[in-house]
């Protein structure tokens, strides 16, 4: 009974991540009307070796002033890279494709914690960001997206601001990979900003960096998924 119910256990758990990380992000991307590879666009190859240029890295490496990747810092970074000018909404566009911006919070979790999550919004969330104002903080709703089309896979991991401002990383997954301290870290900025993280699924607790500064405050999503691996 106690295997089966372990079993059952890791059954949901594997389903709620899925859910989570799973075929938001798609290669490629280009806004309506053109097509890959014209003028104004990457072509398959470019986007591939740009997701390969961004995995594990960070602007700073490239001689860029950002903390983490933004639109701005991947614009900067195709002109490095492919000597290429791309509009700013073209770049948007590949953004979007990859699974990142704005999303509802019901869009962050799995079938089963839809209630669970509706409930904290109403519940707990309101109390987030009165802290966050009283500190002049911000808000970030922290994620993970698994990009279709890239060998070897990819992950973008990624932080939306509550006024839905981007910032991500590129990683190569690996078996129940944490959440990246780093990148929690440059979150907080070089001037150690106060950060509140709204964490989803994509990671179960023990997941978490540990020893986090106080100036960093993740707060949990519920995730039946998480629950169960906790």
């Amino acid at each position: 009974m106690g295997v089966a119910l372990r079993d059952a256990r890791r059954s949901v758990t594997s389903w709620c991540r899925r859910h989570t990380i799973g075929g938001d992000g798609a290669v490629a991307a280009v806004r309506r009307g053109q097509r890959q590879g014209e003028p104004g666009t990457l072509s398959r190859e470019q986007e591939l070796e740009l997701i390969d240029a961004l995995r594990g890295g960070y602007p700073d490496a490239f001689g860029l002033d950002e903390e983490l990747w933004t639109r701005q810092s991947l614009h900067a970074l195709i002109e490095q890279q492919f000597d290429l000018t791309l509009d700013v909404g073209v770049v948007g566009a590949y953004l979007r494709a990859w699974g990142l911006g704005p999303r509802e919070p019901r869009e962050r979790a799995c079938g089963l914690c839809v209630g669970a999550v509706e409930r904290w919004v109403r519940s707990e969330y309101p109390a987030i960001t009165r802290a966050a104002q009283e500190h002049l903080a911000e808000v970030y709703w922290v994620g993970r997206v698994r990009l279709r089309g890239t060998m070897p896979a990819a992950d973008v991991i990624s932080a939306v601001s509550s006024r839905g401002r981007v910032r991500f990383m590129v990683t190569t997954p690996s078996v129940d990979p944490p959440l990246p301290r780093e990148f929690v870290h440059r979150l907080s900025g070089a001037e150690r900003r106060t950060v509140h993280l709204i964490v989803d699924g994509s990671w179960a607790r023990n997941e978490w960096p540990r020893r986090l500064p106080r100036r960093i405050v993740p707060h949990p999503l519920p995730s039946c998924g998480r629950a169960l691996a906790a």
